[in-house]
């Protein structure tokens, strides 16, 4: 018999999303097939899946010991987040030379199916950094006699979801800096910062919104700049490595000395980058927003405000933007209720004649109870209410009487 050749064998994802991109959280079902092509009649002793889920740290540290002697110290660090292993042909015997339990595969395609589910606990979202990583995947290993194991490999993609529609994310985030410019013995002014962004959450593709005030009193030329740095950081031994990169940056005109600049909701696009990651153990990553002066010659004057890049966008209710009439409106929908007050009913439609006249006479009982509360209360209590109208329907006698009484103030 002449044994056929693997002609294919690759991983295959069922994805969540319209863009076919393997992209799970925390809960999840993980699901898909492995494919095998295969050209002529082949035996399989077995089809095993691992996947495995991994923040891997590591960097290296040179050191001297003496004026001829250095050495490198390794700083590494690993957390396991998943670890699922499965077989969906055969068995995991080592016995080659059983011909029992064979699978045998025609020529052609075929798939084997596989499902797991990741687990509840927070994962860390993937991640490639210079230092560090976080990695999830999936690993077939095809098994035949007298062969060595085909292996192939595909990786996923685990975002933990942090959702920026929260008390936190949308608090405001400011701070007030100033600096006083020294030449020698000379001093100059101040210059001067304020800046505040409306919100501390964000998803990428939203643009920031930047408010700030710039005074230059000094006698130099200033320039007022934003931008947004990712921090990524490394634990591992007890060592710390950290590492920061731009991301986005805008720039302003010059400040001539004497003046001053406002920047009313300056915008300062997030390009697409990987959200933040405050939970993992050895990894973190960061954003924060800076707004600065650059001021030549001397230590720029720099204001740091901080960012969470989530991946729920916010929703149309959580603008901290909004007037307070639209806020009041939205909540006026929350609760049912028109934006724009209806008229009341008539009394006709909700007290018949015979109620009314029936209720017109006061029980002689009401004299023997003390109070007037209780009186007014039931004697009120199916009087019409007075006719409702934007337009007032006797504007002549309202003229008359203002023309009889001209000291009387037309509001009371």
């Amino acid at each position: 018999m002449v044994l056929g050749k693997v002609k294919n064998f690759f991983v295959s994802y069922d994805c969540l999303n319209d863009s076919n991109v393997p992209v799970f959280a925390s809960g999840d079902v993980v699901s898909g097939r492995v494919i095998i092509e295969v050209t002529g009649e082949i035996r399989v002793k077995s089809l095993n899946i691992h996947a495995k889920g991994l923040a891997k740290v590591r960097w290296t540290e040179s050191r001297n010991a003496g004026s001829n002697t250095a050495y490198t110290q390794n700083f590494t660090e690993e957390v396991e987040y998943l670890n699922h292993r499965d077989v969906l042909i055969g068995h995991d015997r080592d016995d080659e030379s059983c011909d029992e339990g064979f699978t045998v595969l025609h020529s052609g395609r075929h798939e084997f199916l596989f499902s797991l589910e990741l687990p509840q606990t927070p994962l860390a979202t993937s991640f490639e950094g210079k230092h560090g990583s976080v990695r999830y995947w999936l690993k077939a290993e095809l098994h035949r006699p007298w062969l060595l194991p085909m292996k192939t490999k595909k990786e996923f993609t685990v975002f933990e979801h942090i959702d920026i529609n929260t008390p936190l994310l949308l608090s405001p985030q400011a701070g007030t800096k100033d600096k006083t410019l020294c030449c020698w013995f000379c001093t100059s002014g101040p210059v001067s910062l304020s800046a505040k962004i409306e919100r501390k959450g964000y998803t990428p593709g939203e643009s920031i919104q930047i408010f700030a005030e710039i005074e230059n009193c000094s006698s130099r030329v200033v320039v007022p700049k934003a931008a947004i740095y990712q921090t990524q950081t490394f634990f591992a031994k007890g060592k710390v490595k950290e590492i920061k990169q731009l991301v986005a940056n805008l720039r302003g005109d010059p400040l001539p000395p004497g003046k001053s600049e406002t920047w009313d909701g300056k915008m300062l696009k997030i390009p697409p980058i990987s959200p933040s990651i405050l939970d993992c153990s050895i990894i973190h990553v960061e954003y924060s927003l800076m707004v600065y002066v650059d001021i030549p010659r001397a230590v720029n004057l720099t204001l740091n405000l901080p960012l969470v890049i989530g991946t729920i966008p916010l929703h149309s209710f959580g603008s901290r933007t909004s007037s307070v009439s639209s806020q009041c409106s939205m909540a006026m929908s929350w609760l049912g209720l028109p934006e724009r007050p209806e008229a009341p009913p008539s009394y006709s439609e909700i007290i018949t004649n015979e109620e009314r006249q029936n209720n017109l006479e006061l029980p002689a009982v009401r004299d023997e109870i003390e109070g007037p509360l209780y009186a007014y209360i039931h004697e009120f209590r199916f009087q019409p209410p007075p006719l409702y109208s934007e337009v007032d329907p006797h504007p002549e006698q309202v003229c008359g009487s203002m023309d009889r009484r001209p000291d009387t103030c037309p509001s009371r």
